[in-house]
């Protein structure tokens, strides 16, 4: 093969590779995820910060880390009451 087309399939693995691990993380530096009570919905709170009464933190070892993770896809089908009893989300969420 000739070179240029060593090195463009090279740039090409690259990009395939890093767009494949590169994920958006929940929350930034210095924030928790939060679960909405009874939803689906989430937020970010400051870790100095209890969470907002419409919200509870995950159960621990359940806490999504970045977008599309397991706990991340979890939660868009569970909900949590304001006990932190996990239960599936209704259908129309």
């Amino acid at each position: 093969m000739r070179p240029a087309v060593l090195a463009l399939a090279g740039v090409a693995a690259a990009m395939t590779l890093s767009a494949c691990s590169v994920r958006d993380a929940i929350c930034s530096d210095g924030e928790y995820p939060v679960h909405s009570i009874g939803g689906t919905g989430r937020a970010c709170v400051s870790e100095d910060e209890e969470p907002p009464k419409e919200y509870v933190r995950y159960p621990e070892g359940k806490t999504p880390k970045m977008v599309d993770d397991k706990w991340d896809i979890y939660w868009r089908t569970h909900t949590l009451d304001k006990d932190g009893n996990i239960s599936k989300a209704p259908e129309d969420e």
